[in-house]
């Protein structure tokens, strides 16, 4: 289950970025394939060709993740020090994080995501996706982003496209009982 919510976050991800979920014939085809709208539906896949196909997707995966890492990475060093601290305090934005606190919940939910994904106990210090109260300067914030991410590139890395067929009809299965 816990992997489950690693794989929905990023198909969520994917459906984003126009890569769909199709599925076969055979009880173990279901692939990822990349296509533009609608969904797409194999007639007969072997298993030489939904593995090869698990495998693009894994790559995608990985490409997506890297965009994302080095988008997020980039933004939260070009923000200044001294504006890690910024809020907006107007009208609907009121309460809401400041920008450091922030970067900082993203990285805790990449640790718990990680975790979950790779069958580890959720990090004590990620909180409740709040990450560890140490944490406050824009340098440790930084260092702790780099961190999650380097932990969820590990989750994604582990990812194969055995378990990920195996998860997905587990899912199923359970969401039909």
């Amino acid at each position: 289950m816990g992997q489950m919510r690693l794989i929905f976050t990023f198909l969520l991800l994917l459906g984003c970025s126009s890569i769909a979920l199709a599925q076969t014939d055979r009880p173990d085809g279901m692939v990822f394939v990349a296509q533009t709208g609608t969904a797409v539906h194999q007639q007969q896949a072997d298993q030489g060709a939904a593995a090869l196909d698990a495998q693009r997707e894994k790559r995608a995966l990985q490409v997506l993740f890297k965009v994302a890492q080095t988008k997020i990475v980039s933004a939260a060093d070009a923000m200044p020090a001294d504006k890690y601290g910024f809020a907006p305090t107007d009208g609907e934005f009121k309460g809401v994080r400041t920008f450091g606190l922030e970067v900082k919940h993203l990285a805790a939910t990449n640790c718990i995501l990680a975790a979950a994904a790779l069958g580890e106990d959720p990090p004590t210090d990620a909180g409740d996706e709040t990450g560890p109260e140490t944490v406050r300067t824009k340098a440790k914030i930084l260092d702790y982003l780099v961190e999650s991410f380097a932990h969820l590139g590990k989750a994604i890395d582990a990812i194969s496209a055995t378990t990920m067929r195996r998860q997905i009809f587990s899912d199923l299965a359970s969401q039909e009982r």
